[in-house]
């Protein structure tokens, strides 16, 4: 969370859930874009990287759910984005955060 602070998005929700799935992380970039944000965690690249675990498959059923969520929704969003966050965790004290922006 304090990465997409200082990136300056406001944390709208975490863990939304719906009968469909669940939404990591919801942030307002400004105040007209949504940002819908996957997390994935990693120990090593056994299942390989950030940019195979986010799979075509996976961005649509974000798509789904970011629709529902939106369609609940009294804001007028002006633009719509999906971003995954990569935390490795393991090698370093400290975790290594890779953040994809516009992935669907």
């Amino acid at each position: 969370m304090e990465h997409l602070r200082a990136q300056g998005l406001r944390i709208v929700a975490r863990n939304w859930r719906c009968r469909y799935g669940e939404l990591d992380v919801i942030a307002a970039d400004g105040d007209r874009s949504v940002v819908f944000v996957e997390v994935k965690t990693r120990t090593g690249d056994g299942f390989g990287g950030l940019e195979q675990a986010v799979t075509p498959v996976k961005v649509r059923r974000i798509r789904r759910l970011a629709a529902l969520w939106l369609a609940a929704q009294d804001d007028g969003w002006a633009t719509v984005r999906i971003d995954v966050i990569g935390v490795r965790i393991g090698r370093r004290r400290t975790p290594e955060i890779t953040h994809l922006r516009g992935v669907g």
